[in-house]
């Protein structure tokens, strides 16, 4: 479940380093004129860049720890109705079975009771296909939310931090990083102030 946030960061990741560059590539004056206002302002600004660790806004924002908790029970229930088709299947596959085996099931029963387990589990699979399709939906749909709060979250963070990048860092993504840099916790101590989990009934 965790790549979704992976490949978004990757993404992520790729952005800033363009936007680094045409920052920095901005700056060579073509020789034809003055920079405007707000590129003097940039040039005088210092670069602030922070960063945080996304497998740990995972594992410690409340609202992904819900979402975990949501997939675990809808995952759960999507094995228990499965369990229960794949058992009334194999229970009248028994029940058939033993009555062809004692004599007592004609050869036109034989054959709709064939026709009546082939449909059965066509409808299982189906079903099947249906709910994790569902399920994953409900992921995307739940993960899209969860990185809207986070952007939301930073943007209001950085009204008083000014820092002029903030970017998430995913294992093996970074091979250096200033952990002075690392803003982590206060992220996670914000974003958990800000999204209070939905109490589910």
């Amino acid at each position: 479940m965790k790549n979704g946030l992976l490949i978004w960061n990757v993404v992520l990741t790729l952005l800033t380093g363009f936007l680094l560059v045409s920052h920095f590539g901005g700056k060579k004056g073509s020789g034809k004129g003055e920079k405007g206002s707000s590129d003097t302002l940039m040039a005088m600004k210092p670069m602030r860049i922070a960063y945080f660790e996304m497998d740990s806004v995972a594992s410690g924002f409340d609202v992904v720890k819900e979402l975990k908790t949501e997939l675990a029970k809808k995952e759960a229930s999507i094995q228990a109705e499965m369990d229960s088709k794949t058992n009334n299947i194999q229970d009248k596959l028994k029940r058939y079975q033993q009555q062809f085996e004692a004599g007592t099931m004609t050869q036109p029963q034989y054959d709709a009771a064939s026709v009546e387990l082939k449909k059965l589990e066509e409808e299982m699979r189906n079903r099947k296909a249906q709910l994790d399709q569902d399920l994953n939906d409900f992921y995307v749909r739940r993960q899209s939310d969860i990185k809207s709060k986070i952007e939301t979250y930073i943007k209001e963070f950085n009204k008083t931090k000014g820092y002029t990048y903030v970017l998430s860092d995913d294992p093996g993504l970074f091979y250096y990083r200033d952990t002075t840099l690392n803003i982590t916790k206060e992220v996670i101590k914000g974003l958990n102030e800000m999204y209070k989990p939905e109490v589910k009934k």
